[in-house]
C-alpha cells in the first residue's frame, strides 16, 4: 500500500496551507524564497505597528502611574513587614563593622536610616534548645567567649556563632536606636532589626538584648544615661 503525500495549497499570504491539518504529517518541503520574503515582510511590519492601547501605555507618565496605583494597591493588600523584608532583600543596607566603644566590635551606620526602617537580618543557623545548650557547652570548651545565639520562640534558637551576618556584631544599649522583631516570611520566622528612629552616619547600631534576669549579672557597658548596669 502507498500513501500519497497530499497536495500542498498555497494562501493568499504566501505560507502553505497544510491539507491534514499537521504540518508534522506532511513531511519535509522547502519554502520558495518569494513566498518566504513576502512572509518576513509581512512579520516585520505587523512587528513595526504596535496596537494603539499599547503606544498609550509606553507612555512614560502612564507607566509611572501605573507603577504607583499597583504599589498602593500592593501594600494595602499585603503585610507591610513582608514588603519591607523584599526591599530589604533588593537593596541592603550600607553598613560596616568596627571597634566600638561599647564592646569590642560593633555595626555601624554608612548611610541615613530613616525612623522605622529595616536595617538588617539576623542570619544563622535555626536550631533547637537542646542544640543550643549543647553548643553553648562547646563553645565555652573552645575557648570562644560571647555566642551569638538569639531565641525566637519557645524552641527555635538562631545560632550565628560560626555561621551569621553582620547581626551579630549589634552591641547591647540600655538607650538603643534599633530594636528587633520576629516576622514570618514563607512560614518561616526570621529575626530583623528595626530603626527606632533616625539613624545618622556612622552611628553605632545597637538594640536592648532584653536578657532573662538571672542571679549571676552581666555588666553592661553602653554608657547611656538611663544605663541599668547590667544586661540581665
Amino acid at each position: 500500500t502507498s500513501f500519497s503525500t497530499p497536495k500542498k495549497k498555497k494562501r493568499d499570504d504566501g505560507m502553505r496551507e497544510h491539507v491534514t491539518g499537521c504540518a508534522r504529517s506532511e513531511g519535509y518541503y522547502k519554502i520558495d524564497k518569494k513566498d518566504k520574503l513576502k512572509y518576513l515582510n509581512n512579520s516585520r511590519a505587523f512587528a513595526e505597528e504596535p496596537p494603539a492601547d499599547t503606544q498609550v501605555r509606553n507612555c512614560p507618565l502612564q507607566r509611572r502611574s501605573e507603577q504607583r496605583r499597583l504599589l498602593s494597591s500592593f501594600t494595602g493588600s499585603c503585610d507591610s513587614d513582608l514588603l519591607k523584608f523584599n526591599q530589604l532583600k533588593f537593596r541592603k543596607k550600607k553598613l560596616k563593622f568596627c571597634k566600638s566603644h561599647i564592646h569590642d566590635w560593633g555595626l555601624f551606620a554608612m548611610e541615613p536610616i530613616a525612623a522605622d526602617e529595616m536595617v538588617i537580618e539576623y542570619v544563622g543557623q535555626n536550631i533547637r534548645q537542646v542544640i543550643a545548650d549543647m553548643r553553648e557547652k562547646r563553645y565555652e570548651d573552645e575557648g570562644i567567649g560571647s555566642s551569638y545565639m538569639f531565641r525566637v520562640d519557645h524552641d527555635t534558637i538562631i545560632d550565628a556563632t560560626k555561621c551569621g551576618n553582620f547581626a551579630r556584631f549589634i552591641n547591647h544599649s540600655c538607650n538603643p536606636n534599633c530594636y528587633a522583631k520576629v516576622i514570618t516570611v514563607e512560614s518561616q520566622k526570621k529575626i530583623v532589626i528595626y530603626s527606632k528612629q533616625h539613624i545618622n552616619v556612622n552611628e553605632e547600631i545597637t538594640y536592648d538584648y532584653k536578657f532573662p534576669i538571672e542571679d549571676v549579672k552581666i555588666p553592661c557597658l553602653c554608657g547611656s544615661e538611663n544605663c541599668r548596669g547590667t544586661l540581665n
